[in-house]
């Protein structure tokens, strides 16, 4: 240092250390002056703030990321670093999915306006998750259809004079939806042949489902009636249980014979249309 003339030992220059520095040395050639700056931590955190990104805790003195909550962020803290999952941001959606992930799109079921009078929210089916992690929809609708018929021939049988089941045709039919009951429509149609004679004061007969006469028939006239007859029927509903069965007998019953009346055929038919309907 020529300007203090420092040397051979001795130097006019003075060094004071300031706040945490510390001074040593003569200011010689070989021993000039060593200057050494120290701080503590307190002192350096008054000096630090919160900014964009960062969060600072003016305690502890620990600074850390500061993630966004709004939706759609993924950025994710990792013992390595910060991290964004591959795909987070953006995916490729098939049938039924719209968007693409990000926040302004995010991915949600495509759906189209609903077309009926009716309320959506109670009229609409569900849709549901099974085991496997598939989409279900409601059960389908179900329909199954059963039958059974006879066609027997007798021997000219006297026409009962009061109603009597005379035969009877049995018929099971099955609800195949294990989930919701099932309305069964239930067909039944009859034909008998009846011998009306013409003697005496006439002759008669009738016939019909289940004590329901549905056809009679008199002969007041010079000649006999043969194979009088007529088809008839009716329908009845059923209600058949989840996963149940029910079978119905259509008993044939005849009356008011009387005049020698006879019946020598027996036609029957019983047909089930089973429905099983969303409700």
């Amino acid at each position: 240092m020529a300007r203090c003339q420092c040397g051979g030992g001795d130097c006019n220059c003075v060094v004071v250390a300031g706040d945490n520095t510390t001074v040593t040395g003569s200011g010689s050639t070989l021993n000039p002056f060593a200057v050494s700056a120290v701080t503590n931590c307190a002192e350096v955190r008054a000096c630090l703030s919160n900014a964009r990104g960062i969060s600072y805790n003016a305690a502890t003195g620990q600074i850390s990321v500061d993630l966004s909550e709004d939706p759609g962020n993924n950025l994710v803290v990792r013992s390595n670093g910060l991290y964004v999952p591959t795909g987070a941001a953006t995916v490729t959606t098939g049938c039924g999915l719209a968007g693409n992930g990000s926040a302004s799109s995010p991915v949600a079921a495509r759906t189209q306006t609903w077309p009926y009078s009716c309320p959506v929210n109670t009229a609409a089916g569900g849709v549901y998750c099974d085991g496997n992690g598939v989409l279900r929809s409601d059960p389908p609708a179900r329909m199954n259809t059963y039958s059974t018929s006879m066609n027997q021939t007798y021997n000219n049988v006297a026409v009962p004079a009061t109603d009597t089941s005379v035969a009877s045709l049995s018929l099971t039919f099955q609800n195949t939806d294990t989930c919701r009951p099932a309305l069964a429509m239930v067909w039944q149609d009859l034909d008998v042949d009846m011998f009306l004679p013409s003697a005496g004061s006439g002759s008669g007969g009738a016939y019909g489902i289940s004590t329901d006469d549905m056809y009679a028939m008199q002969n007041h006239g010079d000649a006999p009636l043969n194979a009088v007859h007529a088809q008839v029927g009716k329908m009845i509903s059923v209600n058949v249980p989840a996963g149940g069965s029910a079978t119905v007998v259509m008993n044939v019953s005849m009356g008011r014979g009387f005049g020698g009346a006879t019946y020598s055929r027996i036609q029957a038919r019983q047909q089930a249309w089973v429905f099983s309907l969303p409700n």
